[in-house]
């Protein structure tokens, strides 16, 4: 191996270590949505595949035009050992021992390679969307032949159909994943085909120690529920979670459900600390750490009791609950804001709900919808106060 896995860490650097390895033709930015709460009590490292994203093709090996990864034209390719090596090094170069593991598809076959042949560095493992065999040989064959011929640009448009729901391959989610499929190196994207290829763990499942979560989308038809059930009855005390919904990169599309199965899983929230550090995470990363710094700085002996409940009770068990997303989150807070005619916390939150991921054209129609049920005049102010912050911070308005 000539180069490190690009990699991306988050989480306080003593908690215990959870991996996230994507799938074949996806950076690590699928797993976005699940970073922020995973890594409030756990470092989170996650990083691309070979090939893709920041990771170059020779991470494998140096490579010769037209040549396998290994170097030599008449070397083997590389196989599931080899990016399960991948995946020790990085945690040897970063001087974690064992680690919890989760991966989506081809991700979650390196995590059950490592189960199997490493037991004693994975402490927890979770299979997304994987498999024990990913179908015939020969097909993984002819899309390494097809890609290295005419780049991935040649098997993306199928993409939409594997990975999505219809009603989800349309979101701009879904053409950014998608994205990276045609920014992948088609030599990594190939190899990685090759090793899936040769992947065939049916028969050693049962060594796999480690305490096991196995979750399906049961609309994936690139791995459907079946591999998912074979995989929960082949590993010892395999549990089996089936998303409604979901197609292959559920992680993606359920997100929420996708985290508060890790959660379960990984460990979550169990006492009143740890509800507070999780809500202080939460705090930060939507408010920002400018706001919650300057509330931190103010607090007396007063109103000490009052920021410990404030943090643990809102943001350390309502907006840290798997059932609504932020940006759903901030929507209902917007609305109950604009009700009650607080401007300033509307100004406060109008601020959140642009890092929570609402556009300023979302937040029109926030107040719009308000102003049939709050009444004209809340939502005049509301608009008022929503232009007056936008244009502050320099968020192109279209309201």
């Amino acid at each position: 191996m000539t180069s490190v896995l690009h990699h991306r860490t988050d989480g306080p650097a003593d908690a215990p270590v959870i991996i996230l390895r994507p799938s074949l033709g996806t950076s690590l930015a699928v797993w976005d949505a699940q970073v922020p709460a995973l890594a409030r009590r756990h470092r989170v490292i996650r990083y691309d595949l070979p090939g893709h994203g920041a990771t170059p093709s020779g991470a494998l090996g140096d490579t010769a035009p037209g040549a396998p990864l290994t170097g030599a034209p008449d070397a083997p390719a590389p196989g599931m050992a080899d990016l399960a090596a991948l995946v020790l090094d990085l945690a040897d170069r970063l001087g974690v021992e064992r680690f919890a593991y989760a991966g989506i598809s081809l991700g979650g076959a390196i995590g059950a390679h490592l189960a199997v042949h490493h037991p004693e560095r994975v402490t927890r493992l979770a299979l997304v969307c994987s498999s024990a065999r990913f179908g015939e040989p020969d097909g993984w064959r002819e899309r390494a032949a097809l890609v290295r011929e005419k780049g991935t640009a040649a098997v993306a448009p199928a993409a939409h159909g594997r990975w999505f729901t219809p009603d989800f391959a349309g979101t701009h989610t879904a053409g950014r994943l998608v994205d990276d499929l045609l920014a992948a190196d088609p030599e990594g994207y190939a190899a990685c085909c090759d090793a899936l290829a040769a992947y065939d763990l049916r028969d050693e499942l049962a060594r796999i120690t480690a305490p096991t979560l196995v979750l399906a989308g049961r609309a994936d038809p690139a791995t459907p529920p079946a591999h998912a059930r074979e995989l929960a009855d082949g590993i010892p005390d395999a549990s089996l979670l089936e998303l409604a919904g979901a197609a292959h990169l559920a992680p993606a599309e359920r997100p929420e459900a996708v985290l508060s199965a890790l959660l379960g899983h990984f460990g979550a929230p169990d006492s009143d600390d740890s509800r507070y550090a999780e809500g202080m995470a939460v705090r930060r990363a939507v408010l920002g750490d400018a706001h919650v710094d300057r509330a931190v700085a103010r607090t007396t002996d007063f109103t000490a009791d009052f920021q410990d409940y404030i943090t643990r009770c809102a943001w350390g068990e309502i907006w840290t609950r798997p059932g609504l997303d932020r940006r759903t989150r901030s929507c209902l807070t917007l609305t109950a804001l604009i009700a009650h005619g607080h401007q300033e916390e509307l100004a406060l939150h109008v601020r959140a709900a642009i890092r929570n991921g609402l556009t300023p054209e979302d937040i029109k129609e926030v107040l719009l919808h308000s102003a049939v049920y709050c009444g004209v005049p809340a939502a005049n102010s509301a608009f008022a106060t929503a232009q007056r912050v936008l244009a502050e911070d320099g968020t192109p308005l279209a309201l």
